[in-house]
């Protein structure tokens, strides 16, 4: 099954409004394994960055003044996403904006049925925890000591590896192996190695007059058995 995890840094909260998507990472997922195909982009957003979300992703006016405008990358995002599944952490404020931005230039919208969200998995398998990326990485040990500022194709990677938790984890050796593996060694016993065998008496497993003695004694010195309840009826 091909899925795309996928994060977005934006110019702020608002996707209805003047805010703009400035960067898109998406990474693909094959029955749960990345393949290292990925989508990564940045957005001139031809509007001023403001200083609260630039101290979020770090992505100022003059880095994103040559970045290319979301329309001319529309086509080849759309192409990568193809009609997989799309998950994303809080996926609503992602699939806000990736539609916003679609229907600025035409495109038509990706379909809210493809929507999967991390926060709401989590929320069910953690009731009552912190919910976050960082919380979330923590609770499974991955690593984002790499992790200084929010970037869209890092916290994407970041996420793939949550979600592959949030899903019951890798299961390795759940598959079946493939026909190019290597057979396993034989194990069966041949007619040589038996004779090689030294022998040895059958032990005996019935018990002896002695036990079944001790048995029946045990058996007399308990007081109204059950199994004597209906005898008399």
């Amino acid at each position: 099954m091909r899925e795309i995890i996928f994060d977005t840094e934006t110019t702020g909260f608002d996707h209805q409004g003047e805010d703009r998507m400035v960067e898109i990472g998406c990474i693909e997922m094959v029955n749960r394994i990345m393949t290292g195909q990925t989508f990564h982009c940045y957005f001139n957003p031809q509007r001023p960055m403001p200083e609260a979300a630039q101290q979020v992703h770090g992505l100022s006016d003059t880095f994103l003044s040559d970045k290319p405008l979301f329309k001319s990358k529309a086509s080849g995002l759309l192409e990568f996403l193809a009609d997989s599944p799309l998950v994303a952490h809080n996926a609503a404020f992602d699939f806000g904006f990736l539609n916003r931005e679609l229907e600025r230039c035409q495109e038509q919208p990706v379909s809210l049925d493809r929507m999967v969200d991390t926060v709401a998995l989590a929320r069910v398998k953690h009731p009552g925890a912190k919910l976050s990326l960082d919380a979330l990485c923590t609770r499974y040990g991955i690593d984002r000591s790499h992790r200084v500022k929010h970037g869209a194709l890092l916290d994407a990677e970041l996420l793939a590896h949550v979600y592959i938790e949030l899903t019951g984890g890798r299961q390795i050796g759940l598959g079946l192996a493939s026909e190019k593996e290597e057979a396993p060694p034989e194990t069966a016993s041949t007619d040589e190695d038996r004779e090689k065998r030294p022998f040895r008496e059958a032990r005996p497993h019935s018990a002896s007059a002695e036990e079944l003695a001790r048995h029946a004694a045990f058996v007399d010195s308990i007081e109204d058995p059950i199994w004597k309840a209906g005898a008399a009826d």
